[in-house]
């Protein structure tokens, strides 16, 4: 919770009730959930909002850099590595895990794709699906392509 205060306090931003909230059950998740199982979550704790409400706290939470969005899901989880505006982000198929990996060779790729381009990024979130370690991930030999 003193990292999110600190992002939001180096974005202008005031680190709510509801956010401190919303931010919790997101935590509480090692998957990626959706804004309205957080709205379900919060409701079985006796807080009763509307979905706009939670939106609105999972936006702010996105734009201070805490929670990242998993797009092909729409759901969120929040960030343990500090990155704001790029994510390699890992998610079990068996498990819905999802992971952060560091990634600077994948984005230096990319930066040097886009810039042959003549493009430039603001952000870049790369999904990988398959197994963690704990389903069974590492018994598995990479595929190669050729």
């Amino acid at each position: 919770m003193e990292r999110a205060r600190e992002a939001f306090q180096m974005k202008g931003l005031k680190l709510t009730p509801l956010r401190q909230s919303v931010l919790r059950e997101i935590a509480a998740s090692h998957k990626a959930i959706g804004a309205y199982e957080v709205l379900d979550r919060l409701a079985r704790r006796g807080e009763r909002l509307a979905p706009i409400s939670v939106y609105r706290a999972i936006e702010a939470l996105v734009s201070a850099g805490i929670v990242h969005r998993f797009e092909s899901r729409n759901a969120f989880f929040v960030c343990h590595a500090g990155h704001q505006m790029r994510q390699l982000v890992l998610a079990c198929e068996a498990c819905g895990r999802v992971a952060e990996a560091d990634a600077d060779a994948v984005f230096a790729a990319i930066d040097s794709c886009t810039g042959r381009a003549g493009f430039a990024p603001k952000g870049a979130v790369v999904e990988v699906w398959g197994l963690c370690a704990s389903c069974g991930g590492e018994e598995r030999e990479p595929a190669h392509g050729g």
